[in-house]
């Protein structure tokens, strides 16, 4: 049995939507999108000759201005290559943040370094709550995204102790298994010791004739 096929609905957009298209694109969307979002808000119409004509101009416009958009999100991931942010936070003895790192922590990371990222750039699945090494994706578009390395350092000195522990990803301690303690050579004596006296207890004593 054939797949459904989702229906679309065809429409003029009147500005710039993220992801879906620039002013005078014509696109396709779903029903939902467009009934309670799209055309409620003026964002898009049904297209018409006339109004795409009527929106060309704006059209180019925009085109000109993605274009050097792209080109300097183009340069601010070449500049990202190898890059390492750290942020310093204030944290437990556990190395648990008072707080979190989140999409706009990194954003703002990194235009304080120069680099204008939005924090919808950052892609970020979860805010970091302890201090560690963290792989991050800047992505703008589909095919333009780089990894950075975020370093969240505590502001003030950990024990080495704590350093040693394991946290999960929501900052709790990972129980690890004791090994067993070896017997020490005391307690192997008095083992010893009482195999020996019990051994003796069973042996009969011998009776003179």
């Amino acid at each position: 049995m054939p797949a459904k096929t989702l229906r679309q609905v065809t429409l003029l957009l009147n500005r710039n939507v993220e992801s879906l298209g620039i002013v005078g694109d014509v696109v396709k969307v779903r029903p939902g999108y467009a009934r309670n979002y799209l055309l409620p808000l003026g964002i898009a119409e049904v297209p018409t000759d006339e109004r795409i004509a009527s929106l060309q101009e704006a059209r180019e416009k925009a085109m000109s201005e993605l274009e050097e958009l792209r080109s300097e999100r183009r340069g601010i991931i070449e500049a990202l290559a190898d890059l390492a942010v750290t942020l310093v936070r204030s944290c437990n003895d556990r190395g648990i943040l008072y707080g979190s790192v989140t999409q706009r922590d990194i954003a703002d990371g990194l235009n304080e370094l120069g680099h204008r990222v939005d924090e919808r750039a950052v892609r970020l699945a979860n805010p970091i709550r302890r201090v560690g090494e963290y792989p991050v994706v800047i992505q703008f578009e589909k095919e333009m995204k780089i990894e950075i390395l975020i370093r969240v350092d505590a502001d003030r000195t950990i024990s080495e102790e704590s350093e040693e522990m394991e946290f999960d990803n929501e900052g709790e301690l990972i129980e690890k298994p004791r090994n067993a303690k070896p017997e020490t050579e005391e307690s192997t004596e008095e083992s010893t010791e009482e195999s020996t006296t019990g051994a003796d207890a069973e042996t009969p004593s011998s009776q003179d004739d």
